[in-house]
């Protein structure tokens, strides 16, 4: 007997056929691209760190922040690479803020968005980036929420010509990233798999080991030399370079 054409259609068993192979390309793709989305997220955080490492070498080679007046330039904070605030000037040999609101780099070495600083974090592609300038005694100072320091204290005038260092973290740990990375202005490249059983928590995710200033460093301080291939810091954390 032939069918007639208004009664075809799929059977349920056929229906069911078609659900179950969806579901095993799904459980064999899904995982595939969470494994990609996370290689790309943590390929864009190291190269964004080569270029505030870029960003940062520019900046205190051309003198444009020159908070003590000697001729030698300091490193600055992502709103100022991004010319979204004024950058610290002199004020009788002093560090001050920005006090002339013309006084923005001009073009700005860093993009626009890194001067959306929320708290004193940046968040691109799944991380979050903190940039850490040294005071007198060598503390890491993180630049407040309005993306520099315009109430004070501000990072020391000579320590700031010498040093800063940039850490990135992943915004959900598993989901946007897993290695947490490091740079300095030596360019040194380090890496942390992230792995630590105290986890912090931001924006309401699990967000891994939120690095401190001196989390790699050998000692409280950013000038006591990196700490590589061994446990360590507030976090017990291990960093290795970064191939």
């Amino acid at each position: 007997m032939i069918r007639s054409a208004k009664n075809a259609g799929f059977t349920l068993i056929e229906l069911m056929i078609v659900v179950a192979i969806i579901a095993i390309i799904a459980s064999i793709a899904i995982p595939k691209l969470m494994s990609a989305r996370l290689a790309a997220n943590e390929a864009a955080a190291i190269a964004t760190l080569r270029s505030i490492s870029s960003a940062e070498a520019q900046v205190q080679s051309s003198g444009a922040i020159d908070t003590d007046a000697d001729g030698a330039g300091e490193y600055g904070t992502f709103a100022e690479l991004a010319g979204s605030v004024p950058m610290r000037t002199s004020a009788a040999g002093v560090a001050a803020a920005g006090a002339n609101p013309a006084d923005i780099l001009n073009p700005s070495i860093l993009p626009n968005a890194f001067g959306i600083v929320n708290g004193s974090e940046v968040q691109r592609s799944g991380y979050y980036f903190q940039i850490y300038l040294p005071d007198a005694t060598f503390q890491g100072m993180p630049e407040n929420a309005t993306g520099g320091f315009t109430a004070g204290p501000f990072p020391d005038s000579n320590n700031g010509e010498i040093m800063w260092c940039c850490y990135a973290w992943p915004v959900d740990l598993n989901s946007t990233g897993n290695r947490c990375f490091f740079v300095n202005q030596e360019g040194d490249l380090l890496q942390c798999q992230n792995r630590q059983a105290v986890q912090f928590t931001g924006d309401g995710v699990t967000i891994g080991v939120k690095p401190t200033f001196d989390e790699v460093y050998n000692a409280t301080d950013m000038s006591s030399g990196l700490r590589v291939g061994t446990a360590g810091g507030p976090q017990n954390t291990i960093w290795t370079p970064v191939q």
